[in-house]
């Protein structure tokens, strides 16, 4: 079986972005999606996609919208259901879902892993991450990473798997 992994950057209160846009700026963490994403397929809905200055080199990009007309900015794959999107990452051996919200909430049944960066910071946020329910997910590995000088907040890399 092929992973299916939902990567994400959350705060202590699950805030993901405000704005479309990210509430904090951690290099470190942008390396290891880079690191982690590329070669790969990425899916995301379409306000995630629009928050991008240009597509994402190396990755193949698939957009979920409930839009029948929508036209993207630049080159990536349309479809109107997770399911669909999922359907599409078969000949991966592994795809990356990555964001935004509503596409977490949706895509937590199929994944079998999820990378979160627990940002440690409360900030306001308009887009949330969904609450991981640790009778279905298993914390497999953990990373703490302090706040530095290019980090304004410390954070966590947290790796968990489905419980079989």
């Amino acid at each position: 079986m092929n992973k299916l992994i939902i990567i994400a950057a959350a705060a202590e209160n699950n805030a993901l972005g405000i704005n479309n846009d990210l509430p904090w700026h951690l290099p470190d963490d942008f390396k290891r999606f880079k690191a982690l994403t590329t070669g790969h397929k990425i899916i995301m809905g379409r306000k995630t996609l629009e928050s991008f200055p240009r597509a994402l080199p190396n990755r193949e990009h698939i957009v979920i919208t409930r839009s029948k007309e929508y036209k993207p900015k630049f080159e990536c794959t349309v479809v109107n259901s997770i399911a669909s999107a999922i359907a599409l990452t078969s000949e991966d051996d592994q795809a990356f879902i990555i964001g935004g919200g509503e596409i977490y909430s949706q895509a937590l049944k199929y994944a079998t892993h999820i990378e979160l960066t627990r940002v440690h910071a409360e900030v306001e946020a308009d887009t949330f991450f969904p609450e991981i329910n640790l009778d279905e997910w298993v914390l497999a590995k953990e990373e703490y990473h302090a706040q530095d000088e290019r980090h304004k907040y410390g954070f966590t890399y947290l790796s968990y798997k489905k419980r079989s």
